[in-house]
């Protein structure tokens, strides 16, 4: 059988066919290359996260935040470990809208947060598949809820929570922290980076079941603690104190400061109405402003005690040299400034400046201010911390309001004088009246007492490394000085300072800040609020302030109180601000074992303390008493004319009832000359022989037993020559009275103590030299 030949392939036809294969091969070979490029080198990142997220979980591991404690060691903020809740939304498959309803029905448990509602829960869910957040640092209740409903893909985290154990105890100073653990207010917020610490890693291995395998961890680096001046037991009676009066007065905001005047360190910071940090969700926004370093007003009367001691100290003012307050009114470029309306009533004229001070006097306030001039004026005033920050250790500290004298108008040194034109922060206002309690040296307002920042050591616990400092007051400044402080006025200034603001409390509108067994010092102030929409001072809303020191000697404590726009009873410092300085005093003073200077008072002391009115406000009364004892004590007939000496005193007998008129003898005619008239009652009604120039006769005037002196025996002599006015001791102090009595010749029967409130017979009458004048004083 003939077979036919095969056909051989070319040469040609081999190559083309074994080029087709090996191109075919290489560019597969490049495809692949190119493919593992784009895997192995592009998405390299990508695909390593991809496996990272099924065969490991890394969680953040939180530090534990610093401790913030008290002087003496008392936790005021910590840190306690707490359940959180997540999911892992792959594992819930098609259960997710379900799961968050029930989820949401047991840990939504507060209407404001928006965080676990149902509708943000199922979002979370939808929008990852590893993990998603249920609710967070949720209660043990709450967790142990969660965990009997034994859900797939629900798990639980432990995370810190930040925890006060004293509630809203200091709130203002601690401030509060948010989810994250991050500060949102007060230390939290100015300390947060050292606080926080540094955060740790946990990287755990799992299966294709999700079984973990094994973990590493990177343990994280705790927070700093903090200790700070504040005494919890006095920031305790700070803010009692203040809630008491708030709630009595229904003011709007109130904050009371306590600082040790001799290193600047504060005791208590209290600012009402306050916050619960553990609850922030409930807090109003408006309540969470530090009103000690971050609100401004104008402090009224309290400045003055800038403006004195500018006077002395640069103008050479002595607390008993004379200032003439003009009846409460002064005029300058054509702005009229007025004293207050009590003041006024009682024409206070030539006075010393000690009183003026005591009597709060706007007048005398301008004039020391002229007496030292806009340029030294502002310089003491800046050199007090005002219109500076102090620097304490609290955010969002403001530096008040100042201008300089080249900004000032033309009337502007009266309104600074008396505290106007001018804003402070009360933490300013009571570093002001710490310098003038401890001798005159400025010290820089400070919070923080000691950290563990610098301190560590490997073989000590943070806690180990603070030691607990409690205050006990020093009499006199520490031998090194810390930074920032200064000089401010001498030592002597500080000194009769104190003694003015010892009157001020003793004798003047500190009254009620007076306390039991301790001397104290100190300035009211009512300042006028600025009406938002008039743009002028509102006449009803007002800033009520005191700011003072105790003991006077030698000074332990320095308290500011300062309360806005009270609504119930008396507006003025004097009623609203001093009775909280007089409760926190004595309370921290007792607390602090301070030896007491004064003798204690009974309760019946107290009382008459509690019930005399002030100075400014009390009405003149008891006059008709002081009548009775003057007419007892001189023995005076029941038809003598000086028994009703106060009537001639007013304006003479055309001024009195016709019943109580005294009439003239029968021998005298109807109607005398007016010359004749008043040279008879300028005289006293004096025995005296008047010629009548039109009858050319004589008027005999009514006889009047004639004057008593005193002998050294104790007899009396006659002597109808020798008549003197009654001086006005209104508002003088005993010493005071008794120099003017005695350098006229009159003899004093004294009731009471304190101020000269009234007396008998009223001032101008004309009595023989030797009547016993009766003054009544009124503390």
């Amino acid at each position: 059988m003939n077979q036919t030949p095969r056909q051989k392939l070319t040469a040609p036809i081999r190559r083309v066919r074994f080029a087709y294969v090996a191109l075919f091969f290489c560019a597969w070979s490049a495809a692949i290359a190119l493919r593992l490029i784009w895997l192995q080198v592009i998405q390299h990142g990508d695909w390593m996260e991809r496996a990272r997220q099924q065969q490991q979980r890394t969680f953040e591991v939180a530090p534990h935040r610093g401790v913030l404690y008290d002087r003496q060691m008392h936790a005021l903020a910590m840190t306690v470990l707490v359940d959180s809740i997540y999911a892992v939304p792959s594992e819930l498959g098609a259960n997710r809208a379900e799961d968050a309803m029930l989820l949401s029905r047991i840990v939504h448990a507060d209407p404001l947060d928006r965080f676990t509602t149902e509708k943000q829960m199922d979002a979370r869910f939808n929008a990852s598949r590893n993990f998603a957040w249920v609710a967070r640092k949720v209660t043990p209740e709450i967790a142990t809820r969660v965990r009997q409903l034994n859900l797939k893909g629900i798990y639980f985290q432990k995370e810190f929570k930040r925890f006060y154990p004293n509630g809203d105890l200091a709130s203002h100073v601690l401030g509060y922290v948010g989810t994250d653990d991050t500060g949102l207010g007060g230390l939290e917020e100015e300390f947060d980076q050292d606080l926080h610490g540094e955060p740790g890693h946990e990287l755990t291995a799992i299966d294709a079941k999700r079984h973990v395998l094994g973990s590493d961890e990177s343990d994280p680096i705790p927070g700093e603690n903090l200790a700070l001046t504040i005494d919890a037991n006095i920031q305790y009676m700070a803010e009692q104190a203040l809630d008491a009066q708030m709630a009595k007065v229904k003011a709007l905001h109130g904050t009371v400061v306590v600082q040790d005047p001799n290193t600047g360190q504060i005791l208590a910071l209290a600012v009402s109405p306050r916050f619960n940090p553990n609850d922030p969700l409930h807090v109003d926004p408006r309540d969470l402003t530090d009103l000690a370093v971050s609100d401004v007003y104008e402090p009224g009367s309290t400045f003055k005690l800038v403006t004195y001691s500018a006077a002395l100290d640069a103008a050479g003012v002595k607390p008993t040299d004379m200032v003439d307050c003009q009846g409460g009114e002064m005029t300058m470029y054509g702005r009229t400034l007025h004293d207050d309306e009590e003041d006024r009533r009682h024409h206070y004229g030539l006075v010393t400046v000690e009183k003026a001070l005591e009597i709060s006097s706007d007048v005398a306030a301008a004039k020391m201010a002229m007496k030292v001039g806009p340029d030294t004026f502002y310089k003491y005033i800046r050199a007090f911390g005002f219109g500076r920050r102090t620097g304490i250790e609290l955010p969002s500290e403001t530096r008040g309001l100042l201008r300089p004298p080249r900004r000032w108008g033309s009337t502007s040194i009266l309104s600074i004088a008396i505290g106007q034109e001018v804003a402070v922060t009360p933490v300013q206002l009571v570093s002001m009246v710490s310098t003038i309690a401890n001798g005159g040296i400025y010290l820089p307002p400070h919070i923080l007492l000691q950290s563990t920042d610098g301190q560590s050591q490997s073989n000590q616990s943070p806690e180990a490394r603070l030691v607990a400092e409690p205050f006990h007051p020093e009499e006199g400044l520490p031998a090194k000085l810390p930074d920032g402080a200064r000089r401010i006025i001498s030592e002597q200034t500080a000194a009769e300072m104190r003694q003015m603001m010892q009157a001020v409390v003793l004798d003047g509108t500190g009254k009620p800040a007076q306390l039991d067994g301790y001397s104290s010092a100190g300035k009211t102030g009512t300042a006028q609020k600025v009406d938002p929409v008039t743009h002028a001072y509102s006449h009803t809303n007002v800033v009520a302030s005191f700011a003072g020191f105790a003991p006077v000697n030698h000074p332990a404590i320095s308290i500011a109180v300062v309360i806005d726009n009270p609504t119930v009873g008396s507006r003025y410092g004097t009623a609203v601000s001093a009775p909280v300085f007089r409760q926190v005093a004595q309370e921290v003073l007792e607390y602090l074992g301070v030896p007491h200077d004064e003798p204690l008072q009974t309760e019946q002391q107290r009382e008459e303390v509690r019930n005399t009115a002030e100075p400014d406000d009390e009405p003149d009364q008891h006059i008709g008493d002081l009548n009775a004892i003057y007419d007892e004590v001189n023995s005076l007939p029941a038809d003598d004319p000086l028994r009703q000496p106060q009537a001639e005193a007013a304006g003479g007998p055309e001024e009195m009832p016709a019943a109580e008129q005294p009439t003239l003898s029968a021998s005298a005619p109807a109607a005398l000359p007016e010359p004749v008239v008043e040279a008879f009652h300028k005289n006293g009604d004096s025995t005296s022989s008047l010629r009548d120039a039109a009858s050319n006769g004589q008027v005999n005037a009514p006889v009047i037993p004639p004057p008593v002196q005193l002998k050294g025996n104790g007899e009396v002599v006659i002597d109808a020559d020798k008549r003197v006015a009654v001086p006005d001791f209104h508002g003088d102090n005993l010493r005071a009275v008794v120099e003017k009595a005695e350098g006229i010749g009159l003899r004093l029967r004294m009731l009471g103590s304190g101020l000269a409130q009234d007396q008998a017979p009223a001032a101008g009458t004309m009595v023989p030299q030797g009547t016993q004048i009766v003054v009544r004083f009124v503390r």
